[in-house]
């Protein structure tokens, strides 16, 4: 089971997405591919920004979002990113808070976080990291 991080979310709506990670995600089932609520926030952030924003962030929904199960961030997954924002800052690694929450929501559903960002996200202890587009 994978959680899709924005930047692969962002590879997908390319003109020519990645041929690694086409290849991959091709072999495997649709139902174990899930995003974070915050990757949906980041991409409606990135696509207002955009002057083609609308029809973006109509072609994200339609061709992307639609296909994938949005995991929120509740309360479970609140005391794992407290945990994970200690120990970070304990060991003088911090990242930034959207990968925390990112990362704490696949912590708490047993999730392969899916990115190109694996420094980051590689900080998180317990966290299972893969980058599909090497």
């Amino acid at each position: 089971m994978y959680l899709l991080d924005t930047n692969i979310l962002s590879e997908l709506v390319k003109k020519i997405p990645n041929k690694n990670l086409r290849g991959k995600l091709k072999k495997v089932p649709s139902a174990s591919l899930h995003t974070a609520s915050i990757c949906i926030m980041e991409l409606r952030y990135g696509a207002l920004r955009r002057e083609d924003g609308g029809a973006l962030w109509s072609r994200m929904q339609e061709s992307i979002i639609s296909k994938l199960r949005v995991l929120t961030f509740g309360y479970n997954e609140a005391l794992k990113a407290g945990e994970v924002l200690f120990t970070l800052r304990s060991i003088g690694q911090p990242i930034g808070i959207e990968d925390v929450l990112i990362g704490s929501i696949a912590l708490s559903n047993d999730l392969i976080v899916i990115t190109a960002n694996t420094k980051h996200f590689s900080r998180i202890p317990d966290l299972s990291v893969e980058n599909w587009l090497m």
